[in-house]
Formats: C-alpha cells, sequence, structure tokens
C-alpha cells in the first residue's frame, strides 16, 4: 500500500511542473523557482512572499481581492494570507519567489523608515514596475548566486532597497474582526494542531451549530476548520523540518498520519515535496 502511495506522489510531481527550492546564503530566505500548470488550493505562508512571473499568467484569489498577474508582473503575498492560484491558459506559468521570514522584513522596513515601522505589509498583491522588478532580479540573484567578495553588502543592500519600496506601515486597527464565537473555535484548533477535534467539539466550545462554525469559520479566515488545522499542522511541521528535524519525525510531531501524508499536503499547497527544506 505504502509503495502504491509513493507511485501515485510519484506521478502527481511529474504532472505538476517543475519546481525547485534554491539554496539561499541568508538565513531566514527560501528561494523557489517554478514552472507549472498547476493549480494551488487556499493556503498561507508564514513569511513575506514577493517574486516575478517569468512567462504566462495566474488569476489569484487572495485577503486583497482576485487579482491577475502576467510576465513582468510583481506578485506580493503577506504572512498568513490566505490565497490560491491557477494558471490562465493551459501553457501554465513560470516565477521566480523569495520568502522571507517576518522578523527579517521587520528588522529591513524599521531601517528604512528609520524605527517607525512596527507592523508592516504588502499593499499591492501584483506591481508593474521595471524598476521594482530590476531590484528584484539583483536582490534574486544576489541570494542565489555564489558567494564572492562583497556579495553580503551587495545583497543587503539591494534587500533594504526593495523592501523600503514595497512595505507600508499596518495599523493594528485594521485588522479584521474575528467574532468570539469563531475566535473560541480557532483557540481549540491553535492550542494543539496535532490532536484530533470533532466539528461537534467545535461547534461545543462555540456555542454555535455546527453549520455555523463552517460558515463563521470559512468568512473569517477564508478556509474550512478542517483545512484551517492542515495548514497549522504543515506550518508546524516546517518550523519543525527547517530545525534540523527528519522528515518522518516530523511528520509525526505535526498531526499527520505518517510521512507520505505529510508530503502529500506539501505537495498540493507548495508544489514542491518537504524534501525539497532539506536538501536547500
Amino acid at each position: 500500500m505504502q509503495l502504491a502511495a509513493d507511485e501515485a506522489l510519484r506521478k502527481q510531481l511529474m504532472t505538476r511542473g517543475r519546481f525547485q527550492v534554491v539554496s539561499c546564503e541568508m538565513a531566514g530566505v527560501l528561494a523557489v523557482e517554478a514552472e507549472t500548470a498547476h493549480a494551488f488550493p487556499r493556503h498561507s505562508h508564514e513569511q513575506f512572499g514577493f517574486g516575478l512571473i517569468e512567462r504566462g499568467a495566474q488569476r489569484s484569489l487572495s485577503g486583497r481581492g482576485v487579482v491577475e498577474a502576467e510576465a513582468g508582473d510583481l506578485i506580493t503575498v503577506n504572512p498568513g494570507e490566505v490565497h490560491d492560484g491557477a494558471p490562465l491558459g493551459a501553457a501554465g506559468r513560470a516565477w521566480r519567489m523569495l520568502y522571507l521570514d517576518p522578523a527579517l522584513i521587520a528588522a529591513t522596513a524599521c531601517d528604512a523608515n528609520e524605527d517607525k515601522t512596527r507592523t508592516c505589509e504588502f499593499v499591492r498583491p501584483v506591481l508593474r514596475n521595471d524598476a521594482l522588478t530590476n531590484a528584484f532580479r539583483v536582490l534574486y540573484s544576489a541570494l542565489t548566486a555564489p558567494q564572492g567578495a562583497g556579495a553580503g553588502l551587495r545583497r543587503d543592500e539591494a534587500l533594504a532597497l526593495l523592501v523600503g519600496r514595497l512595505v507600508r506601515e499596518r495599523p493594528l486597527e485594521t485588522l479584521p474582526a474575528v467574532p468570539a464565537a469563531i475566535r473560541r473555535a480557532q483557540e481549540l484548533l491553535d492550542d494543539d494542531p496535532t490532536t484530533p477535534v470533532t466539528l461537534a467539539e467545535l461547534a461545543c466550545a462555540s456555542g454555535l451549530s455546527r453549520f455555523q462554525v463552517v460558515r463563521g469559520f470559512s468568512r473569517a479566515f477564508s478556509l474550512t476548520p478542517h483545512a484551517y488545522l492542515v495548514q497549522r499542522r504543515i506550518d508546524l511541521a516546517r518550523q519543525l523540518i527547517t530545525g534540523g528535524a527528519t522528515l518522518s519525525d516530523a511528520a509525526a510531531a505535526s498531526g499527520f498520519a505518517d510521512q507520505s501524508h505529510m508530503t502529500r499536503h506539501f505537495v498540493r499547497r507548495f508544489g514542491f515535496p518537504p524534501g525539497a527544506l532539506v536538501a536547500a
């Protein structure tokens, strides 16, 4: 049964195009290159993400509305922002993305705004600006190319210039309010994402009907309770893997049935298996 599951996953990977996680010399940065016709379901990242569409076009739904991006456009996503993505056309699209830990973005934005920025966000999900596109290419090259003399300065300079032009301070009062009942259901899932939870238990915790929980949760987080729980488990698994845990240990510790189960969810949402994080 396990061999059949592994073979099905291998075929799934082959049909979804090419994904490559590229090594970066800078801590807190993940670089991903992709060429694919894969349609991504709703998911989120713990990092800030920005990148360049190199070929083709796509449509995506995010917390900032439905947008379309084509070759030459920069795309951005904020931490925790639920989004999806589907190609426009059968040929798919190709892109290069950088995912940066929030602490790194915050520190860079704080420097750019003379220590005035405490919380920040990408405002526009799609941008077309030749200067920013060139700045992204410089930054991507500086982060992924072999390190030589002066490479660190070039990298830090490119990061400061690009982040300073892309982010703005986010007033805390603009964050959407979540109904208290739905917040109680969320807290039950957040307290221990590895523990199985039934919809009846969420309904009991929130004081709502099961239907009201699903509907309210979807409105508040753009994910059903089950999709939210899987996302939390993926986030936990990623933290464990990047911290040095083996794939099998990460799968067990984050609530997945086994390594194959964890891998299927990674591939479906991100396009690449969790082993790519280890290789990078």
